[in-house]
């Protein structure tokens, strides 16, 4: 049964992108390769249906191993897929995310196509080159403006995922409390996942196998974020001790 999300209460401002990055290394240090292995798979497999319908179920096995291992809990490689006893929650949660952006972009690429044709053809055949610049340098401001939109969208959907593994609830009522706490900590989260990106350009940049080094501690940075935000029960810390306070 889906807890009613009245009843759960998040904190606001908490969040702190650089911590989160330490503490969710943290967490998996001991377990690195386990996770590499298991990000690596669910990110593979995820990727390998349209719409990432398979990506829900994916997510949310990484993020209960995330937890699991938070809790002092033993995992394995197969709890990985214990993401699929939430398949048609988390299938509801990527829908809602992917099919605005999937609204917004697909159509734009079919005026921008359509107009390219349109705009290139002069008389005699030969292209507008006033007529292009000005398509390109609209395009251009879409995918702006296009960017912003998606950003704002993933900082709001950061939650749902481990929302639905740990609070239980339902795909849609994980979207609405994660959008609610996401824009309760709009900017730390902004910055979390823009520290996150350049952890995957570095990734990148050692000829993409990097990505899957750096995928587990921005999965697990997530986690953590989570865990300020909406706290976690049981929990067994394997992090390190708080610096000392002075009076």
């Amino acid at each position: 049964m889906s807890t009613p999300i009245d009843s759960i209460e998040f904190r606001r401002g908490v969040v702190e992108p650089v911590e989160c990055i330490k503490e969710g290394y943290a967490l998996i240090k001991d377990k690195y390769w386990l996770f590499v292995g298991m990000t690596a798979v669910g990110v593979l497999i995820g990727n390998a249906v349209p719409f990432g319908i398979l990506m829900g179920p994916m997510m949310c096995g990484i993020y209960l191993a995330l937890f699991k291992t938070r809790r002092g809990e033993p995992i394995e490689f197969g709890v990985l897929f214990k993401g699929f006893d939430s398949f048609g929650d988390s299938v509801v949660a990527t829908l809602l995310h992917m099919i605005p952006i999937a609204v917004i972009i697909v159509p734009a690429y079919i005026i921008f196509y359509i107009g390219l044709i349109l705009t290139t053809q002069r008389s005699g055949g030969e292209p507008d080159p006033s007529a292009v610049f000005g398509l390109v340098a609209f395009f251009l401001i879409f995918w702006l403006v296009a960017m912003v939109i998606i950003m704002v969208m993933s900082v709001v959907f950061t939650f749902a995922y481990p929302l639905i593994v740990e609070r239980k609830l339902s795909g849609i009522n994980a979207v609405k409390l994660s959008i609610k706490a996401g824009l309760a900590n709009f900017w730390r989260l902004l910055g979390l996942l823009l520290l996150n990106g350049l952890m995957a350009i570095g990734g990148l940049i050692l000829c993409y196998v990097g990505v899957f080094l750096v995928l587990p501690i921005s999965f697990a940075a997530l986690a953590m974020a989570y865990e300020r935000v909406f706290g976690l029960g049981q929990v067994q810390s394997n992090l390190p001790p708080p610096p000392p306070t002075f009076n």
